[in-house]
């Protein structure tokens, strides 16, 4: 087993190379040694995307929990976001086999120690160590399969309140696991009107990468927004936590800007005005909160944490550059793309604007996509302290509770370290673009000397 697999919120390797199924049997036969060791709990649940390798692995994982005595609920091929809804209805902790976004090739765990959020930061380092003494318990638990659709649909609706206005919406799950479920769900809102892309449920995904966060891989669904004149185009990831947009005109939408359209709509609904986002947003959603007379909280990158802060503090809502949107104003909070796609829905269905008009008025920036840069996964955080040094002699202005985001009156910039794959990950923002140009190169120019 390499310890490298063992990422800030979850497990993620290339199948067969790195996670196999002589590997899911030990996270299994670890996971459940240690909730009964440590958590008293005698019973976890279970469930999977549908990648090619989920089911074999999901067989091994389900093997190594049994054998150390746990009890096991399957809840068999669910959303990522399913399978935390069937948590909190099995007041229970669980693990989830899925590579999220990562390309057809990948696959891993999601894995939960308490109800807030997946295992994070510490956690995660807690488990890895006990996995790899290996101390485990034997025993023969006992399997229970369960469906957790129904139950899903019925979280959907009892919390969704549309209007009567017909809203016109391309759908594109990406051949995700969302491909499984979103028809029912959309069939629960009679205003919407939907149309369909790449809605067959394939684990090779033939038609585009499912990461709804880049801009490259919603190009079919542009051009489907346009073709059938739709109000709104949303994408889901592989394993449905996180979504994408698209508005009326065919423009690619970032989260953080969406986000804006979220917080203007429920900010004078709520009795605490804090949001949260995560190191990589744009200081145009920073603004409007504040213009608004709201706060905000600023939080590491990571659903992980960035969920956990969202409901430990009590805050409306939370949402992350990468799409992840944390509603947390009515029922439960389960980080599900099709319910947060919903809520973007409803604001439409009761307005006579369009997406983006919702979008005007927004303090301007220009902004670079998230910039990766390979990295060795050895060196990448030592390459960010130095970057932390540097901005120390140079005595900027600067907040490192997620890498390194250096900020100037007029323009910021972020150099962090993936938490999922070798890389390092630049973002940068300024009113002007001499200035967006002139911090771009000095940072990128850094980051590339400090690699040599």
């Amino acid at each position: 087993m390499n310890e490298s697999l063992f990422k800030a919120y979850d497990i993620r390797g290339k199948y067969p190379e790195e996670i196999n199924e002589n590997f899911a049997y030990i996270i299994g036969k670890s996971y459940g040694s240690y909730l009964k060791k440590f958590l008293d709990k005698n019973k976890c649940v279970i469930g999977m995307d549908n990648r090619l390798s989920s089911k074999s692995l999901k067989a091994a994982l389900k093997e190594g929990l049994l054998d150390s005595g746990i009890n096991v609920v399957d809840y068999g091929e669910i959303t990522t976001p399913m399978h935390y809804y069937t948590r909190y209805i099995e007041n229970t902790y669980g693990i989830m086999v899925t590579a999220s976004h990562n390309p057809k090739d990948d696959n891993g765990f999601k894995f939960s120690f308490d109800k807030l959020a997946n295992a994070r930061g510490e956690m995660i380092e807690d488990f890895k160590e006990f996995t790899f003494q290996g101390n485990f318990l034997d025993g023969n638990g006992k399997c229970e399969e369960r469906t957790i659709k129904d139950q899903y649909l019925k979280y959907l609706q009892d919390n969704i309140q549309m209007n009567n206005k017909s809203v016109k919406v391309v759908f594109d799950p990406g051949n995700g696991v969302t491909s499984t479920i979103i028809k029912d769900a959309i069939k629960l809102f009679p205003n919407i009107e939907p149309i369909y892309i790449c809605d067959i449920s394939d684990g090779t995904f033939p038609n585009h990468h499912p990461d709804p966060a880049i801009e490259e891989n919603m190009q079919m669904l542009k051009e489907k927004v346009l073709e059938t004149k739709a109000d709104l185009g949303i994408a889901f990831d592989g394993d449905g936590d996180r979504l994408g947009i698209i508005d009326e005109n065919g423009k690619f939408v970032m989260a953080d800007q969406y986000l804006i359209v979220a917080v203007r709509n429920l900010i004078n609904k709520v009795e605490n005005k804090t949001f949260l986002c995560d190191v990589k947003c744009s200081k145009s959603l920073i603004d409007e909160i504040k213009r608004l007379g709201g706060n905000v909280y600023m939080s590491r990158t990571g659903t992980s944490f960035t969920e956990a802060n969202t409901k430990e503090n009590n805050i409306p809502l939370g949402g992350e550059l990468s799409g992840h949107i944390f509603f947390n104003d009515r029922g439960p909070e389960i980080c599900s793309a099709i319910y947060a796609g919903l809520r973007f829905i409803e604001i439409l269905s009761k307005t006579e604007k369009s997406f983006s008009q919702l979008l005007e008025g927004i303090t301007p920036y220009i902004s670079t996509p998230e910039i990766k840069i390979t990295c060795p996964n050895e060196i990448k955080f030592q390459i960010v302290e130095k970057v932390k040094e540097y901005v120390k002699e140079k005595q900027y202005d600067y907040l490192d509770i997620d890498g390194v985001r250096v900020n100037f009156p007029n323009s910021w910039a972020l150099i962090r370290a993936s938490n999922t794959g070798p890389n390092l990950t630049l973002r940068f923002e300024a009113t002007e673009e001499r200035e967006l140009l002139e911090k771009q190169k000095e940072f990128t120019e850094l980051v590339n000397e400090l690699m040599k």
